[in-house]
């Protein structure tokens, strides 16, 4: 009953902001950097998208002191080295041009044999960085795109007695086994979240995504969702989507130009830079 007063009203959801913070300490780049500062290169899979091109808007909206640039590594019409010595035109030999970001969440051997070959071809002094992932924010950002595809509650709190809509994730990568491994640090941070079992699979080699469904299903799990822990330019999304089917598992969306990659990407080549020049604030 609730004679004489109004239904109370709802609690907004609060959403985490994705926008670096002011402090010095927290800062991912520093505010403030030289003209010959290194580019930072992002260095996506595959041909041209709207991803990429759309992660490299956000980073370079959010940092307006860097000198942002995109290659498609699979495109035939500018390559990488190119790049890298246009990069290396104007700025110091005895420096770093550029910093090499690939926009891959986990090891891709493909991606960072090309990336190193074209180093070498150009013959510029650069840095590669590391994978995105594995980080909090991946494990985060896969939760919300399940949650936007019905595949997962919003809240993280489980305040409410509400029966979840799987009961078994597959977290599903590019790149052999050591993706596969390395993704198993975002599975047990995505499991914390869910309070769910989670299970790493490979798109293009084995354990595959039958694999992790059979996991799954011999400890009771019979609802599944397949989250794809990717970016997007790693592989033809119908493959993704055609391994959810094969395991009659709902399927959420990558990664895509998601704020958490954006700000991994800035994070990324932030860590470089102080590897570069220890004096960097």
């Amino acid at each position: 009953m609730n004679d004489g007063h109004h239904a109370p009203q709802e609690l907004p959801v609060r959403e985490r902001s994705f926008r670096t913070s002011s402090g010095r300490h927290r800062r991912p780049v520093p505010a403030q950097l030289p003209p010959d500062a290194p580019a930072l290169v992002l260095a996506a899979p595959g041909t041209a998208c709207d991803v990429p091109a759309a992660i490299k808007t956000i980073v370079g909206v959010e940092h307006p002191q860097l000198d942002v640039r995109l290659i498609h590594l699979g495109d035939s019409k500018t390559s990488l080295a190119e790049m890298l010595t246009d990069c290396a035109s104007d700025r110091p030999k005895e420096s770093p041009a550029a910093i090499v970001v690939p926009l891959v969440t986990g090891p891709h051997q493909q991606v960072y044999r090309a990336i190193r070959e074209a180093v070498a071809d150009s013959d510029v002094l650069t840095t590669i960085a590391d994978p995105l992932g594995p980080h909090p924010l991946l494990a985060e950002a896969l939760h919300v795109k399940l949650s936007e595809s019905g595949l997962a509650r919003a809240d993280r709190m489980r305040l409410f007695n509400i029966a979840a809509p799987v009961d078994g994730i597959i977290v599903a990568t590019v790149g052999g086994q050591e993706a596969v491994r390395a993704a198993d640090a975002t599975v047990v941070l995505l499991a914390a979240r869910l309070t769910l079992p989670v299970v790493a699979a490979s798109l293009d080699a084995s354990p595959g995504v039958g694999d992790a469904a059979q996991r799954l299903r011999n400890i009771g799990a019979s609802r599944l969702a397949l989250a794809p822990f990717l970016i997007g330019p790693e592989i033809d999304v119908q493959k993704i989507t055609a391994a959810a089917e094969s395991v009659g598992a709902g399927c959420a969306e990558p990664l895509g130009a998601h704020g958490a990659v954006a700000q991994l990407v800035a994070l990324s080549y932030g860590s470089s830079l102080t590897g570069i020049d220890p004096e960097q604030p």
